[in-house]
């Protein structure tokens, strides 16, 4: 069996109590993890999961773009755990601008969110990993951050973008001390961020579109993306590190054939 090794490792997943976050702690609990679920205003959500999924979850509120609130963050839930074998990264918010209308508060929130709210985390949870020599940092990056052709995508393609990089310099510093670092790049995913807000025939037809655009004509639900962080975040997964792996059902419109 795929990822057996997941039992009792502990796991930190920001943004945990809606969307992918949600499933893919929801995946790491079925397989037998140590979860602890950090949200910061769906307070509602996180404590409906608790009561879902009961033993072995632990909700932690923190607004993961604050330093001082990150790092207290990890220091709750290795308090809790003990340690934290595996980080996912996946708080973010999107705000669609194009370029010409760049907008510097919503701007702000985006790269505060998106990337040093991948960021904070990461700077403690490295620490506790070094010292034992071990560890797994999966960050929620975009398609969009790799150029998936989509308009008035520009700044929040930006903060994904960003992400990349920091997963690839991570993978390279901190590779001898026996940490991995991959990045997971969604497209569409169907969850209550893509269609909150928005008439059902709206959504239809925003998904038809994707599907037209991609070579699987499909949807991407959050378990495909859930499925995916746990592989990167078991041993199955221990020759992978520096990867950027795009989930988007093989959408063929990128701006350029390049990363």
């Amino acid at each position: 069996m795929l990822c057996k090794d997941l039992a009792g490792k502990c796991v930190l997943v920001t943004g945990g109590s809606r969307g992918i976050g949600r499933e893919i702690a929801k995946q790491f609990h079925e397989l037998g993890s140590k979860v602890a679920v950090n949200y910061n205003t769906s307070e509602k959500a996180a404590r409906e999961l608790k009561d879902e999924l009961h033993s072995e979850i632990e909700i932690f509120k923190a607004d993961v773009s604050k330093r001082d609130e990150a790092l207290e963050l990890v220091r709750q839930v290795i308090a809790k755990f003990g340690r934290i074998d595996v980080l996912v990264n996946n708080a973010g918010i999107v705000d669609g601008m194009r370029f010409d209308e760049f907008d510097e508060a919503k701007f702000e929130k985006l790269w505060g969110i998106n990337f040093m709210g991948t960021v904070f985390p990461t700077l403690e949870v490295l620490k506790n990993m070094k010292e034992r020599k071990s560890g797994s940092i999966i960050s929620i990056s975009s398609n969009l951050g790799i150029g998936a052709a989509s308009s008035g995508a520009t700044y929040y393609g930006i903060t994904k973008t960003a992400i990349v990089s920091l997963t690839k310099r991570i993978a390279y510093e901190f590779g001898g001390d026996g940490i991995r670092a991959n990045a997971i790049a969604p497209g569409w995913i169907r969850t209550d961020m893509t269609t909150a807000g928005r008439a059902k025939s709206e959504v239809q037809k925003s998904e038809e579109t994707i599907k037209s655009k991609n070579e699987l004509h499909m949807i991407g639900e959050p378990i495909h993306i859930a499925k995916l962080a746990c592989f990167l975040g078991s041993d199955d997964a221990a020759l992978i590190t520096g990867q950027v792996i795009v989930a988007d059902g093989g959408r063929f419109d990128y701006l350029s054939h390049s990363m």
